[in-house]
């Protein structure tokens, strides 16, 4: 099976908890919760928030990497493993403990910036408008990494072993090596086996939570050490068995984000390698069921059936995050849930990962926090369709800088115009086009290849309101 992390290790059988939460109903009547497992991203604090749930962390435990830790080890873009209850509303639920492991931490071994790749411990990683860079990482992309670098990766994994990251996070260099995978290639005489491309020696390894004593090729491993060998081998000092399962006992709440790793049909495919099926009682969101296939972003909400089966009452389809917004902020209701900025609306909801990178850097952040003249960051979709607005997949407050930024889908264009999202981009004799691949190209080519409903990013400044002069504009 493929888990995002390894989180999915420590997840047994619930059952029915009542404690702390208010389940609404007659005055008086008992709250109304249920045993809940959750694995996804954390996209925003106060409590945790993750798949939606509002989580109270009072008295949670939290392991991280293996170890004891606390809430503050955490941030937006984690993913996580939470087991608690939920009430009956959806929303508000209580932690009993909380797993983050990552899914590698080493040395950059090359980045292909073009594709928005790169391969850490000969894991392949993929940075994406989902990806949260810490601010270790300046400036906040591919662009602030180089190889030799020592960074820690968190993700989902999808149906061809690609770590798609949530979080980037640079690394002091020194520290341990961790990767997290399926053990293939066992050669118990040269104590050696891969984890994808990279070999692992653990001959002189401490194994932990294996029954036999040994390895088999398909064990969910961690493995830990120090240094790497001359043939680039991490020698292993720990090799640690991890469960494969989500555990669980029937009718327990189960939330999953994650890739579809195997897919038969709509009613019947698998999510981070956990079994689902739907039904016809089964809702929809983001899409239909005809959008679902392999290697497609979901999350899926359901009971856990007598055979370990996620029979889902919701299928979420992750909406993408092609359109961005990098401007001041203009007008907030908090109230609403929306802001405006560039004269859009963008829509914030509980999905939304919301994350304070400038100087301030408050936590918990949200709505409440942002006020005029803010400079944020926004990537999301136009939603409703053709609205005009956006709803944000990802929120960050950054530190004051004059630039505005614009990508989104055209309306249309004249030239030396272009629309956006009702945001008028005006090019002149001084703006740089570029293609697809980034070469150079003419304002007259960049014209003729245009078309309605191309994507396009524009970086310049906010002359007025909804008017962007545009200092380089790209195909993306």
């Amino acid at each position: 099976m493929l888990f995002g992390t390894a989180v999915l290790a420590a997840c047994g059988g619930g059952g029915i908890q009542t404690a702390g939460i208010d389940g609404g109903g007659a005055p008086n009547a008992p709250p109304v919760v249920t045993a809940i497992v959750s694995l996804g991203t954390i996209s925003g604090f106060g409590s945790v928030i993750v798949n939606g749930v509002h989580f109270e962390t009072s008295s949670t435990t939290f392991s991280i990497d293996g170890e004891t830790g606390s809430q503050s080890d955490l941030a937006v873009g984690y993913v996580v493993l939470v087991r608690g209850s939920i009430d009956d509303n959806g929303v508000n639920g209580t932690a009993d403990s909380i797993l983050f492991d990552d899914n590698v931490e080493g040395p950059i071994d090359s980045i292909d910036s073009a594709a928005g790749t790169l391969v850490v411990l000969n894991q392949s990683v993929r940075v994406s408008a989902d990806t949260s860079f810490d601010d270790s990482i300046q400036p906040a992309s591919l662009d602030g990494l180089q190889p030799g670098n020592i960074v820690e990766v968190t993700g989902l994994i999808d149906a061809t072993g690609v770590i798609n990251a949530t979080r980037l996070e640079l690394k002091p260099a020194g520290g341990q090596l961790e990767v997290t995978g399926f053990v293939s290639l066992l050669n118990t005489g040269n104590s050696q086996f891969s984890i994808n491309s990279l070999v692992v020696d653990f001959s002189a390894a401490m194994l932990v939570n294996f029954p036999s004593g040994s390895l088999s090729d398909g064990d969910l491993v961690e493995i830990k050490g120090d240094t790497l060998g001359a043939m680039d081998e991490l020698i292993a000092t720990r090799v640690e068995l991890k469960s494969g399962g989500l555990g669980g006992d029937p009718d327990d709440r189960l939330e999953i984000e994650g890739f579809i790793t195997r897919f038969v049909s709509a009613a019947d495919f698998d999510v981070s390698g956990v079994p689902v099926i739907t039904n016809a009682q089964t809702t929809f969101e983001g899409g239909v069921a005809a959008d679902l296939g392999l290697n497609i972003k979901v999350e899926v909400e359901g009971d856990l059936d007598t055979n370990g089966v996620l029979v889902a009452s919701k299928v979420d389809i992750r909406r993408a995050r092609a359109v961005r917004a990098t401007a001041l902020v203009d007008s907030v209701d908090a109230v609403a849930g929306s802001f405006v900025t560039l004269g859009i609306t963008v829509n914030v909801d509980s999905l939304t990962r919301v994350e304070d990178k400038s100087d301030q850097d408050l936590e918990p952040f949200g709505l409440s926090q942002l006020a005029a003249g803010n400079y944020v960051e926004v990537r999301g979709t136009e939603f409703p369709a053709g609205s005009g607005q956006i709803l944000a997949g990802r929120l960050e407050r950054e530190d004051l800088d004059p630039e505005t930024i614009l990508q989104g889908f055209v309306e249309t264009f004249t030239e030396p115009t272009i629309t956006i999202l009702g945001v008028t981009i005006e090019t002149d004799f001084g703006t740089i086009f570029r293609d697809e691949s980034n070469a150079l190209i003419s304002a007259a080519d960049f014209f003729d290849e245009l078309a309605q409903g191309a994507l396009v990013k524009a970086k310049g400044v906010e002359i007025a309101a909804q008017v962007i002069d545009v200092a380089e504009i790209e195909f993306e």
